[in-house]
């Protein structure tokens, strides 16, 4: 048994009983009340769900494991030469909730490659769908694909299921399945825009390398991946993603089916298309300033006369935050670092914008956050490292949305959360609740 799966057994038998006590003696201790708002507008804001995972808090933003984003860079093993931490020990991380060391790390990636061919079949599969389907139903179809061979599934036809011991089975799921998607999302990329041309997994490189090299994108982008995984990987429990994903593995569904369920909800137009209509806004909008990196005063100009036209600043504002978010800050930083990057025009309007549009949204009024989110940063960089298919942008954040996804539901497999049904109310009791005749 590996070094990481040991540390995981011994964290969830040291929890059961904190769960279990929870249930036993404090479960009908009250959270607070459900208003109509609440009920009615997607069950915003309602305490439901529990993760161990990541947190969000609206002045600090994300944290991973009790680590902010700068937190969790500082601390995680590093590639070498590279300012940017393993994927694999990110990983390890979000599993345990310990930071690993480097001889732990190298363990994961060395499990990850043992882990990381994927089955002819699924690229049998993609090569048959339309050329013209979305990157995204290519990746879901392929993560789906490959439930033909879930561990747990298996077992659980074979009358092999312990409620005690299933969370191996999960887990065993989530590695081999973490360890295919960089692969296969680099295949599809290859496959639809680089005229069919794949290229072959290096054994020396970790994820994050190896991910950027079978893209055929030259250095740094592969701490862009690095990056980019890690801060995207998880947002607490209620995004649409994790909890669909939740949702599925709570009927006893495995990995596959659960993850290919959060995967056709990231690509909503509301979750994982966000990045891309932001860049799309930003390229069009500097069109509209004459294809030049603008004055600040004729930037303020334009950004009150798109507000005033009854549009957004797409980009600002965030359901939670009240701050600028963390991993907009993260990819801000790598840009201003990055030779190159850091004078792209496209990028010099997105920070010139960064530093006008909060004034311009809180003297206007109507934001409840005029700070961006990590939406208003990510398409660029993509998009300066030649990456320039806005659709495929979403499988880029399905890949690091996975580490979330999976870390949680192979805890919640471990300490045995039931099945979720909520209650429905009819409109006739919430006229009658809120006094409507």
């Amino acid at each position: 048994m590996s070094t990481l799966k040991k540390v995981l057994a011994q964290k969830i038998d040291e929890h059961r009983p904190r769960t279990t006590r929870l249930l036993k003696e404090f479960g009908e201790v009250s959270l607070g009340e459900v208003t109509v708002s609440q009920c009615i507008g997607g069950a915003r804001g309602i305490k439901s769900l529990v993760t161990d995972i990541s947190y969000l808090d609206p002045m600090e933003g994300i944290r991973f494991r009790g680590k902010t984003i700068d937190e969790t860079f500082a601390a995680l093993p590093k590639v070498p030469g590279s300012e940017y931490p393993y994927v694999e020990g990110f990983w390890y991380m979000l599993l345990t909730g310990d930071v690993p060391t480097m001889e732990q790390t190298l363990e994961v990636v060395a499990d990850w490659k043992r882990r990381s061919q994927v089955p002819e079949y699924v690229y049998d599969v993609l090569r048959a769908m339309p050329r013209d389907s979305h990157p995204m139903t290519m990746f879901s179809t392929a993560v789906l694909t490959m439930q033909r061979d879930s561990v747990f599934s298996k077992n659980y036809a074979a009358g092999k299921f312990n409620k005690m011991t299933c969370w191996e089975d999960m887990y065993e799921d989530a590695s081999n399945m973490m360890a295919k998607l960089g692969p296969i999302g680099a295949y599809i990329y290859r496959m639809k825009y680089r005229g069919d041309t794949p290229i072959a997994a290096d054994p020396n490189l970790d994820f994050g390398g190896n991910f950027a090299h079978m893209m055929g994108v030259d250095a740094p982008y592969d701490d862009v991946a690095r990056m980019y995984f890690i801060i995207h990987s998880d947002h607490e429990s209620g995004n649409v993603s994790a909890h669909t994903t939740h949702l599925v593995a709570s009927a006893l569904s495995d990995a596959y089916y659960s993850y290919s369920a959060g995967l056709n909800g990231l690509a909503g137009p509301l979750h994982g298309l966000a990045n891309e209509e932001v860049l799309r806004w930003t390229q069009n909008f500097m069109q509209q300033l004459g294809g030049q990196v603008p004055t600040e005063e004729k930037l303020k100009e334009a950004l009150w006369a798109t507000l005033n036209s009854g549009q957004v600043i797409p980009g600002y504002g965030h359901a939670v935050l009240r701050k600028t978010d963390p991993r907009y800050t993260s990819q801000r930083e790598f840009c201003l670092k990055t030779p190159g990057l850091k004078d792209y025009p496209l990028f010099q309007l997105i920070k010139m914008i960064y530093e006008v549009a909060p004034g311009v949204l809180t003297e206007h009024g109507k934001a409840k956050n005029p700070w961006p989110n990590v939406d208003a940063q990510s398409g660029v960089i993509q998009w300066y490292y030649g990456v320039t298919e806005y659709e495929f942008y979403t499988v880029l954040f399905g890949i690091g949305r996975a580490l979330g996804c999976l870390a949680n539901i192979t805890w919640d497999r471990a300490l045995g959360y039931g099945i979720e049904r909520p209650k429905s109310v009819t409109t006739p009791m919430l006229e009658a609740v809120a006094g409507i005749k």
